[in-house]
């Protein structure tokens, strides 16, 4: 019998989906011009009919199943549209030349930047929802619950929707028949020092003020009239019956007429093919709600997948047994602690991996959406994190295979993106802006003018990105990986030669399918001796006997002559290995 304490106690499904995340307004834009705060015209930006066929064929031979369509529905931007009909918003609360995706304008209508034909934008998203079905492939798009734009007002809503905050009574700071929250007989004050779109940038609207009585609370909970320029102050909180400033006081009976409002909203874009959403900030938003529309949605459309963006470990079984989410980000556990190993940092130890399987996750792993890279986070290869993309290799065998669940890139990590330079209100943080219009170098080489052949990478860049391939296609078809146990190995092999808090070594199988899995995230080459446990061994008939590994990502062989005294075998810096046995 297995030690029950080296491995998990849940029963674990194929749940290995692999997400590619994909900021329409990045992925199709060839514009390489990249000024500080170019507006876009100046830099361009990229439409929905960019992502063509030969796009999505190339996404799922790298070995997608699911793309994230990143800011598609309308939100508060700069640019002037009103010849289309659609109202400009007041550039003093607008983060960036394009605006913030999550600064929702319109729940019922999507971004005009990503049209070709502006009045048109609708049917254009929904071709792309087709094309990219067509391909075998399946749609996520973000789902924005908890705040709008102050702007917000639906041009495109159907006829029989009543509008965010149309019915309020504004004299209260709470009711929970109201959608938002006010802070009432004060008018809303644009944060000081704020500059919208630089220096240079000019437009009618931008004064320093804004319209706004009474001043409504903030996205991130802020009831000022004053927020500060680090706070959400561009966008308004929903109401959910929750009362903020009294003790968290929750009115759910009745339902408050948000809850149905943001119901039919999903709907409506499940009706269009939508196969599930990503939900921003879903702890902000209360779990009862969750449950409530999951629940009623999934009668529907039985086979639609919810992800929560959540960063509290403590909530996590909550989110997923009453919230009835199917995966929630696994952040603040894994992707931390694997971060700090990538980036060589003092206090990195692969114990913080043990951690997760052992507490974090335990009993609801499969449900954990693993990734290294999405719009709110440090690229790799950026100066703020690794600055390497190839010191991600470890972690990202790690973030794919410790469990049966599902993993994700962004769009350019494959290539190794480094987010250069100041971009404009995002600055250079390391991160490619949500903010502003831009263009990705490593990822327009890959789109090669449109062929998406990867034919203007350099032979390194396309090393790398055959190996996100390789890694990606292997965890779905390999069983042990895509619906195996697991079984860590670090008890076994602390004594081990080669073994300290940078190198993680475990099992999964199934009784067909075995695999070892080796991190090594030292800087320098590691020598190591792979020591298997006697249950291990007993397990799987390996007493005594020669056992040959094979590396299924490079497809090198190692051999014990007796598995009694373990593996040996030497492992690069920063380096992974796959060894199928």
């Amino acid at each position: 019998m297995l030690d029950p304490n080296q491995t998990t106690s849940e029963k674990l499904e194929n749940r290995k989906i692999v997400i590619y995340q994909a900021l329409v307004r990045y992925f199709g834009n060839q514009n390489t011009t990249n000024k500080f705060y170019g507006s876009m015209t100046e830099n361009g930006v990229g439409k929905f009919n960019d992502i063509s066929e030969q796009a999505l064929k190339a996404l799922k031979k790298l070995g997608v199943n699911y793309v994230w369509y990143t800011g598609v529905i309308e939100h508060a931007t700069m640019s002037d549209y009103s010849k289309a009909g659609i109202k400009n918003d007041d550039p003093d609360i607008v983060k960036g030349k394009a605006g913030s995706p999550y600064a929702i304008k319109d729940y019922y209508d999507v971004d005009p930047d990503l049209a070709v034909d502006v009045p048109n934008r609708m049917a254009e998203y929904e071709s792309l929802i087709k094309r990219t079905h067509d391909q075998g492939l399946k749609v996520l798009m973000d789902f924005i619950p908890n705040h709008v734009a102050r702007t917000y007002h639906s041009d495109a809503k159907p006829a029989n929707v009543i509008d965010l905050g149309a019915q309020d009574d504004k004299s209260k700071s709470f009711d929970p028949n109201n959608d938002f929250y006010y802070i009432p007989n004060q008018h809303f004050v644009v944060p000081t020092g704020y500059q919208p779109g630089g220096g240079g940038y000019e437009n009618p609207l931008k004064d320093g003020k804004f319209d706004e009585f009474p001043a409504k609370a903030t996205g991130n909970n802020v009831f000022s009239a004053s927020p500060k320029l680090d706070d959400w102050f561009e966008t308004i909180k929903l109401n959910y019956g929750v009362d903020v400033q009294q003790n968290n006081a929750k009115h759910f009976v009745p339902h408050p007429p948000v809850w149905k409002k943001m119901r039919d909203i999903l709907a409506f874009w499940a009706s269009k093919g939508v196969d599930g959403f990503r939900c921003d900030v879903a702890e902000m938003v209360p779990v009862e709600f969750w449950s409530w529309a999951i629940s009623d949605l999934k009668k529907k459309y039985p086979n639609l997948v919810f992800i929560g963006e959540a960063y509290d470990r403590n909530e996590y079984k909550n989110f997923l047994l009453n919230g009835k989410f199917d995966y929630l980000y696994d952040k603040v556990g894994l992707y931390d602690g694997l971060k700090r190993l990538m980036m060589n940092d003092e206090k990195a130890t692969v114990k913080d991996i043990t951690l997760v399987w052992q507490q974090e996750s335990k009993g609801f792993s499969q449900h954990m959406l693993r990734f290294l890279e999405n719009h709110d986070e440090t690229r790799i290869a950026s100066k703020a994190f690794a600055a390497n993309p190839w010191y991600a290799v470890p972690a990202m065998v790690v973030t794919a295979t410790l469990s049966t669940g599902p993993v994700m890139i962004y769009n350019g990590q494959e290539v190794g993106e480094p987010a250069h330079g100041a971009e404009g209100f995002g600055g250079d943080d390391g991160r490619s802006t949500i903010f502003d219009y831009w263009g990705l170098p490593q990822h327009q080489k890959w789109m090669n003018n449109g062929l998406f052949d990867g034919g203007k990478l350099n032979a390194e860049e396309k090393r790398l990105r055959e190996f996100y391939s390789k890694l990606l296609n292997l965890v779905q078809q390999n069983e042990a990986i895509s619906k195996g146990s697991f079984y860590e190995l670090l008890q076994a092999n602390k004594d081990s030669a080669g073994f300290n808090d940078k190198v993680y070594a475990y099992l999964r199988y199934t009784e067909n399918k075995q695999v070892l899995i080796i991190a090594n995230f030292n800087r320098s080459e590691s020598q190591l001796l792979v020591r298997f446990p006697k249950d291990v061994l007993d397990a799987f008939h390996l007493n005594g006997k020669s056992t040959t590994f094979k590396d299924l990502l490079s497809g090198t062989e190692f051999k014990a002559a007796n598995m009694d005294n373990g593996l040996q075998l030497k492992m690069p810096a920063t380096s992974a290995a796959i060894l199928e046995f």
